[in-house]
């Protein structure tokens, strides 16, 4: 598994005053209304192209060629001359603590899924795979990175980075809506790019978000393969995906709680006291510091109703192996996979009954308008899990694990023409 530098396509700041009317966050987080608030900022905001409308004289995908053939043309859209990897640095707030959280993009090779150090920890849905395949494959380029985790405790990266490379004004610095900062600077250096590769490769990456991309990534050059008449290099543009690249190890990677949000549930908890300890608690701010607590050394759950809110944690580890029959030993202890078991299969909880948010306030304010009956509040997967899941070859249960911040879309654009 090997990365290299690339010439990326990227917004002519000559053209665009504001890179924060053009840049977005992924396809996949964007809801009906912000596409609409994105799309309204500026029309060459990226969303046009990763999310594109349909026409009457044209489907979504030749309109999202169409517009960024437009771009390319008129000056907007510009590619680098030379090879390089673009640093990305997004620094925010969270309950009072400041974040920093340093990374990378670059072109990481493709192998193989038997070969492959890549190591995904989702499931991925087929119609998302299709609608993302075909969008790229129309434009013949990747548009969004994929998002993994190398790891390096001596943190030689990020060195390389504060002595080198930030010494230079970004190329992009910008502060969205929610308050996160985004800077990007590009390093074209070779003999300092070598460095970086030469700590990245040879370990296994774990891929954080952007598990469709990624087997999007994977199917073009699958189909790009099959319909080579000669021995393919391995160079072929097709063997590599565009990748942000952040270290596993850094304090500052943080994995955001996936809650879910319940639309019908029983008033009567009394079957939950099988097998959970459920105590009441004052309110919802009292809530979250216990939930912590006893999550360092049990699974716990909040469960905030209109009746209440109530701590739940299991009785005993034991009951984890005698009721959970399939999966390994880490993919049985995630919380997950306990709420499932424990409770959603036991009352009967369907899971297109079930809403997942990173969002708080989303599950007690759906909840106080009887928009739901009840909301799960979840303590964050630890990086330690996620390895682990992976390595294990295995998946987690859908939206587990949230990363936060976002990668932006439309910093880089790597092309394959």
């Amino acid at each position: 598994m090997s990365t290299k530098p690339f010439q990326a396509i990227r917004y002519n700041a000559e053209k665009i005053k504001d890179m924060g009317d053009v840049l977005c966050p992924p396809y996949d987080v964007i809801s009906v209304e912000e596409r609409d608030r994105l799309a309204d900022l500026s029309p060459y905001n990226f969303v046009h192209v990763i999310l594109s409308k349909d026409a009457p004289e044209e489907d979504r995908y030749k309109r999202a060629k169409r517009i960024f053939s437009e771009w390319r043309a008129g000056g907007v859209l510009v590619q680098d001359e030379k090879p390089a990897i673009y640093f990305y640095r997004q620094q925010y707030k969270d309950r009072g603590q400041r974040y920093s959280r340093l990374g990378f993009i670059s072109l990481m090779q493709l192998q193989d899924d038997q070969d492959s150090r890549v190591k995904p920890h989702e499931n991925t849905h087929t119609h998302a795979v299709e609608d993302r395949l075909k969008l790229w494959r129309t434009i013949n380029a990747n548009l969004s990175c994929i998002f993994v985790c190398y790891s390096d405790k001596t943190q030689k990266i990020e060195k390389i980075f504060s002595k080198k490379v930030a010494l230079q004004p970004p190329l992009v610095d910008i502060t969205d809506k929610d308050g996160v900062a985004h800077q990007m600077w590009r390093l074209d250096d070779p003999a300092l790019i070598n460095e970086i590769n030469a700590s990245v490769g040879g370990q296994h990456l774990f891929i954080a978000d952007g598990h469709h991309r990624y087997r999007v990534a994977q199917e073009l050059r699958r189909q790009k393969l099959a319909r080579m008449t000669g021995k393919p290099t391995g160079e072929e543009p097709f063997n590599y995906v565009m990748t942000y690249f952040t270290n596993i190890d850094s304090r500052d990677l943080q994995i955001m709680p996936m809650h879910r949000i319940v639309r019908s549930f029983p008033r009567d908890l009394t079957a939950l006291e099988e097998y959970f300890r459920v105590d009441r608690m004052p309110g919802k701010q009292e809530l979250l510091i216990p939930l912590a607590r006893a999550g360092k050394n049990e699974h716990a759950f909040g469960l905030y109703t209109r009746n209440g809110v109530w701590l739940l944690r299991l009785r005993n580890k034991l009951l984890i192996d005698k009721h959970i029959r399939e999966g390994s030993a880490d993919y049985k202890r995630l919380d997950a996979t306990i709420l499932k078991y424990f409770v959603f299969d036991r009352i009967g909880i369907k899971s297109e009954d079930i809403i997942y948010t990173k969002d708080f306030d989303q599950v007690t304010g759906m909840v106080d308008l009887k928009e739901a009956d009840a909301g799960f509040i979840m303590n964050p997967v630890q990086i330690s899990q996620l390895k682990a899941i992976a390595l294990n070859g295995e998946k987690m249960p859908p939206k587990t694990t949230y990363f936060y911040p976002k990668v932006l879309s439309g910093l880089t654009v790597y092309s394959m023409d």
